[in-house]
């Protein structure tokens, strides 16, 4: 008999144990991934639908030239959008105004009538529910049509004003539907334990309901802000003299041909997007952890 304790140590490390359940499902796939996959090309030619035109856009804004050719590389465009670009700016500045006002807006709104629909019985509940998602389901040409009717019945001059009330009332289903979702995952228990322990109405939802579906608000009041910030059909029919925005801004040029200080504009504004997406999901994904 062997008593090599050396020995026993190696015949033991020889010895092959059966593969885990978890080991074996990682083996099959990874051999599964040498195979042909319709739903992976699938998603792989989306992806490329989707982002090669913004690659396209990017590197057209480093283009010495303005024709679709690429003459070499140059900063001329960047130049004209920072300093010679005035207008764009202006009616940048008109688009961010309406979007982040009217995202606040439907947020407060969109966010009562999600904790009003979710927790309270009343007469009616299942209409209001109803008509709260038509803004969002009817095409945006009604919708600024009927904004523009509505507005010449009282007479309310066009400008940023109407602007902003057809953009919160476009945004509002956004922001109601997301902080709905994030109610129907809500423990009711905390609220009968905030009663419990003498916290009044006002107290459990400023310090109880508010804070435990703010990932879903601030989901909602971004959203808003990014419909607010692209949208043009509604826009195009609301706006008056003096109330230009971006996205009827960037129409008017491009009806004489594409300007290159509008690609560099893209890039800018892919930048800046990015850049809060991954910020807003840092700080969003603390506050679900803190919670």
């Amino acid at each position: 008999m062997n008593t090599n304790p050396f020995r026993q140590m190696i015949n033991r490390l020889n010895v092959k144990r059966p593969a885990s359940e978890p080991a074996r499902h990682a083996r099959r796939a990874f051999q599964r991934k040498s195979t042909f996959s319709f739903s992976f090309t699938v998603l792989v030619l989306t992806l490329v639908f989707l982002f090669l035109p913004l690659f396209v856009i990017i590197a057209y804004s480093f283009n010495a030239g303005k024709s679709s050719t690429f003459t070499g590389f140059s900063l001329e465009w960047y130049k004209k959008l920072f300093f010679d670009s005035e207008p764009l700016w202006a009616a940048l500045l008109n688009s961010l105004i309406v979007a982040f006002s009217s995202a606040a807006l439907a947020t407060v709104l969109g966010t009562l009538a999600a904790i009003g629909i979710s927790w309270y019985k009343f007469k009616g509940k299942a209409y209001i529910q109803t008509v709260t998602f038509l803004p969002m389901v009817l095409p945006e040409v009604i919708v600024g049509v009927s904004m523009l009717i509505f507005f010449s019945g009282i007479k309310l001059p066009l400008g940023l004003f109407s602007i902003f009330v057809a953009h919160t009332t476009f945004c509002l289903p956004f922001v109601f539907l997301m902080v709905l979702a994030r109610l129907d995952e809500f423990d009711f228990s905390i609220i009968e334990a905030s009663h419990d322990l003498g916290a009044t109405e006002k107290q459990t939802m400023n310090k109880v309901i508010i804070p435990a579906i703010f990932p879903g608000i601030m989901s909602g009041f971004m959203m808003a802000v990014t419909m607010s910030l692209e949208d043009f059909v509604i826009t195009f029919f609301v706006s008056g003299p003096g109330s230009t925005t971006l996205p009827l801004y960037v129409y008017s040029m491009i009806r004489f041909g594409v300007s290159p200080v509008i690609n560099a504009l893209s890039f800018v504004m892919i930048l800046a997007t990015v850049l809060i997406a991954f910020t807003l999901r840092k700080f969003l994904k603390n506050i679900a952890a803190a919670k």
